[in-house]
């Protein structure tokens, strides 16, 4: 009798073993870095805007910013590697790999601040229209739709004409003025879909105060889609920067820019006998602007199989 009570522990034993065991759905981050590792175009963009931005932001530390834009006219436009300059020198004798490295890291510093600051307004935005809903919601959506309409660019252009001191930070606070109408609908959206989710309605149930369950339960769940959106908005507020500077409303002309060097494109002459003046810019431009896209579309993959896991 012991030994068959024996024998059937042992049986209920190794039934409780070979049961299997719930696991947790692997977290955000995981599902991202092996959606890149899957992809060789986002693994190789990423490979890519690690050393652009190691280029930039690690080239500028040896550099000395005043002597960057000094002038000397005696070097003025030297060619490709004439005069101990690799990518020679524009008009006033600047060296254009220099110009570069200080122009590329101004130009994403001011798209990743841009990016900070509507991502946070618009984030907020869309997390109060999207919960509440009702009468809130269609407040916040007619003002949302009425900075929409208005002519972005012209209405820039004007400012940094009549705002005294005109600088960088400016001109951050001028693009994020607009920029952040698109991220609130963005996220407004995806708060729409969560607010009568099951644990939202039983936090309700719990007492749970409005802030908590936005911040607290609803936020958490659309963080791959905020990454997603952090990533792409970066690179449209990198070509915004870009294209005042090419205009000539963008930084001032003393600090450099990618859009004030792909703006001697503007002369004929540069365009066809002075290639290294707008070249090497515009091709890091376009560079950066399509890493970016691989990698958001990587992360993006990322979100929907995050989501379908859930």
């Amino acid at each position: 009798m012991a030994d068959k009570k024996k024998d059937t522990a042992t049986k209920k034993a190794s039934k409780k073993d070979a049961t299997p065991k719930a696991t947790l759905p692997p977290s955000g981050f995981k599902v991202a870095v092996r959606e890149i590792l899957r992809s060789k175009s986002a693994l190789t963009a990423l490979i890519i805007i690690i050393l652009i931005l190691l280029f930039t932001f690690g080239g500028s530390l040896f550099l000395n910013r005043a002597q960057i834009t000094e002038m000397n006219i005696v070097d003025a436009y030297y060619g490709w590697g004439q005069g101990g300059h690799l990518l020679g020198t524009d008009d006033g004798g600047r060296d254009i790999l220099k110009l570069l490295i200080m122009g590329g890291r101004n130009s994403i510093m001011i798209g990743i601040s841009v990016t900070v600051i509507t991502e946070i307004v618009g984030l907020v935005v869309g997390l109060v229209s999207g919960y509440y809903g009702g009468v809130v919601d269609v407040i916040i959506m007619r003002i949302v739709d009425f900075i929409q309409i208005l002519p972005q660019m012209p209405i820039i252009i004007v400012l940094t004409t009549v705002i005294p001191n005109y600088n960088a930070v400016t001109l951050v606070f001028l693009i994020a003025m607009f920029g952040w109408t698109t991220t609130a609908r963005y996220y407004r959206s995806f708060i729409l879909s969560q607010r009568d989710r099951d644990y939202v309605l039983a936090s309700k149930t719990s007492g749970s105060s409005n802030l908590q369950i936005m911040f607290r339960e609803v936020l958490p769940n659309i963080t791959s889609m905020i990454i997603i959106d952090v990533v792409l908005t970066i690179a449209g507020n990198i070509g915004i920067e870009t294209s005042l500077s090419f205009l000539g409303y963008g930084l001032p002309t003393t600090t450099p820019s990618l859009g004030t060097l792909i703006g001697f494109a503007d002369d004929p002459v540069n365009v066809i006998n002075r290639p290294w003046l707008w070249l090497p810019a515009t091709i890091l431009l376009l560079v950066i602007s399509l890493s970016i896209n691989y990698v958001g579309r990587a992360l993006q993959r990322a979100g929907d199989a995050r989501q379908r896991e859930n």
